[in-house]
């Protein structure tokens, strides 16, 4: 079964390709993924890696955290299931409608 892995503390200038060298040498890298911006496409700093099995993802974790890449020290642990955001309106402040007054 898979793991994924959230690796946060990323340079900017790393891209997913480099992020799945980074875990490679730890064993089967399934997928990775940098996370960017929606509008400028630039980094946000972190990203997530799936592994093969639980070992690797051990392996990764172990060998990963605290690890300093490119200046920084990477922050690698198992990634939490997204949170339930909810849906919203829409809305963003600014004036109230007329047929809420």
């Amino acid at each position: 079964m898979t793991k994924k892995l959230y690796c946060g503390n990323l340079s900017y200038k790393v891209s997913t390709p480099q992020l799945e060298e980074l875990f490679a040498e730890f064993g089967t890298v399934v997928s990775a993924q940098v996370i960017t911006d929606r509008e400028t496409g630039r980094s946000k700093g972190f990203g997530f890696v799936e592994m093969s099995n639980q070992q690797e993802a051990n392996a990764a974790i172990a060998g990963l955290n605290g690890r300093e890449n490119d200046g920084r020290s990477l922050q690698v642990n198992e990634a939490k299931p997204r949170e339930d955001r909810g849906r919203s309106d829409g809305g963003g402040g600014g004036r109230p409608r007329r047929d809420r007054w």
